[in-house]
């Protein structure tokens, strides 16, 4: 749980350096006490950065909310605490794969993303059913958009 900790102070950290300078060429450096330029490169970077952000603030979002759904208070049957934990572990998994396909560029990784979803939501479903608990009503993939009403 520290490393996710981590990540999400990192994350914030990011966000709030870029909404601090929007725009502007921050010094980078220093040279005897004396603030140098940014380069081109810092410049770029702290753009992509910018760009990131939205993924990051989702990202952050769904381990957040994972984080929180899987600290369930015992009830005294280990097969249903265990679905109960990684239900939310799993959820959070489909999450952060929605988060890639909206803002991720790699074919390769959109994929590994879908197969995730998938996946997931077929573990999920298993996890459910072993415990005797119902399914969810069918619902429309997490990257499709709903259809408007007829």
């Amino acid at each position: 749980m520290g490393t996710h900790l981590c990540r999400r102070a990192a994350s914030a950290a990011v966000v709030t350096a870029l909404a601090a300078f929007p725009g502007e060429a921050v010094m980078a450096g220093a040279h005897e006490g004396h603030p140098t330029p940014a380069t081109t490169a810092d410049v770029a970077h702290r753009q992509k950065l910018a760009e990131e952000a939205p993924f990051l603030a989702e990202n952050d979002a769904a381990m957040t909310r994972m984080m929180n759904d899987m600290a369930v208070k015992p009830t005294g049957d280990v097969d249903r605490d265990f679905v109960a934990m990684m239900v939310p572990h799993h959820q959070g998994a489909i999450d952060m794969a929605v988060a890639v396909l909206r803002h991720g560029h790699n074919e390769r990784v959109r994929r590994l993303a879908q197969e995730i979803i998938v996946t997931q939501q077929e573990e999920i479903s298993a996890m459910r059913l072993a415990v005797g608990d119902p399914l969810p009503p069918s619902a429309p993939a997490p990257t499709q958009r709903p259809s408007a009403t007829r």
